[in-house]
């Protein structure tokens, strides 16, 4: 790593000790820097697929794992720690092979149990950006000392944790400092997109990259519109800072295919706006008509060769536990 390099990363990042850990940008591949190429070469030779599950997705709480066999990470926190980690170790996970918690934005849905799982779980750190971490203080029911296990990312700098290189990206959300995140390691792509009104540019940068694609299909159109929701919550609903309905996430996936991309998670669907099945009947309807065929998710021997799986995740139950591999 180059003295300037090093040097900007300290003024910028502020924690040295925190950059030789982690930190890489695209400027660090070089000769000089043998370690983290060898951190590189060492994901890719020991990762055979990605381990996913959901512990529940949508506004009562949201929570999900992704890593392997060896471990991994929690990406929000919204959901009840013993039920997580209950279904951990059910699947072969112990929790001290959970390295930490990366946070997407800081609705109650998503951090509230944030602090209790870093509490009980010393070795846990949580990532997020310095903004991010300011609006979590805001809250008057999180801990001030959640800060203590703090280690500070930035968007579209890369850091390495549990064996993967992972990339935060902006969204569109009325919360603080909101993200996506893209996850690589074994050659593979697994983007989070969830939250968001509308897919900004460097949003569809990255899950246009997406092998695994985890996207938010939050409400039916006509279902909201018709629906119980006072005018005003429509309206935040449908704002570029609210949520993607069905057809927008569909449209989006349908229009921006990619050979590589093979399952599509739809995430935060509405309990009160949605359903599971008219979410998934609008990706298909848009998916079929561009020549795709779609299977459900199942691995059912008939529904293996389609060309793209899709799959809703569970609103309040833990979903399939999914290992995705070639």
């Amino acid at each position: 790593m180059s003295k300037y390099i090093d040097k900007f990363r300290q003024q910028r990042l502020g924690d040295r000790r925190w950059i030789e850990k982690y930190a890489v940008g695209e400027l660090d591949f070089n000769d000089e820097d043998s370690q983290t190429q060898k951190r590189t070469d060492d994901t890719q030779d020991h990762w055979k697929a990605f381990h996913f599950v959901s512990f529940g997705s949508g506004s009562s709480g949201n929570c999900a794992f992704l890593g392997n066999e060896n471990g991994g990470v929690l990406i929000d926190a919204g959901v009840d720690p013993d039920h997580v980690y209950h279904d951990l170790e059910a699947n072969g996970i112990k929790l001290s092979s959970v390295k930490g918690i990366l946070l997407t934005h800081d609705h109650a849905d998503h951090i509230r149990y944030a602090y209790k799982i870093v509490r009980e779980n010393k070795h846990m750190r949580i990532y997020c950006t310095p903004r991010l971490m300011g609006g979590l203080l805001r809250h008057h029911n999180v801990s001030r000392r959640i800060k203590d296990y703090q280690v500070s990312i930035f968007k579209e700098i890369p850091f390495f944790l549990a064996g993967m290189k992972i990339t935060a990206f902006d969204t569109s959300h009325d919360a603080i400092d909101n993200m996506g995140f893209s996850f690589e390691a074994g050659g593979s792509n697994f983007v989070v997109a969830t939250d968001m009104g509308i897919i900004t540019e460097r949003a569809a940068h990255y899950m246009q990259q997406a092998r695994y694609l985890m996207i938010e299909s939050n409400y039916d159109r006509n279902m909201l519109d018709n629906g119980k929701y006072p005018e005003y919550l429509k309206a935040r609903v449908r704002s570029e800072k609210g949520h993607l309905d069905n057809k927008m996430a569909a449209e989006f996936v349908a229009q921006h295919l990619n050979e590589g991309l093979k399952w599509v998670f739809l995430c935060h669907l509405s309990n009160d706006n949605n359903t599971p099945e008219i979410a998934l009947a609008c990706m298909r309807e848009m998916l079929e008509s561009k020549g795709v065929t779609v299977g459900d998710g199942s691995f059912a021997a008939v529904e293996r060769d389609k060309d793209l799986q899709v799959y809703a995740l569970p609103r309040y139950d833990t979903s399939t536990w999914f290992i995705l591999e070639d």
